[in-house]
């Protein structure tokens, strides 16, 4: 649960730092780095959710690594 909250606090910072421009560069670049260009290949919309929640919890990991100095 606090993963998820810390996920969502992160995509939340991302989208706001991005201007909530989320079909944007920098958003369209994220998808198709994360999940590629084929839509045949593409995940399933629960898969993506995880995925999604999953890199914002890697933002918030890296982020509180960043501020320790590591």
């Amino acid at each position: 649960m606090k993963n998820t909250v810390d996920a969502l606090w992160q995509l939340a910072r991302l989208a706001v730092l991005s201007k909530f421009k989320l079909r944007g560069a920098y958003w369209k670049w994220r998808a198709d780095t994360a999940f590629g260009t084929n839509a045949g290949r593409m995940p399933s919309r629960a898969a993506r959710l995880k995925a999604v929640l999953e890199y914002g919890a890697w933002v918030g990991q890296m982020r509180r690594l960043a501020a320790r100095g590591q």
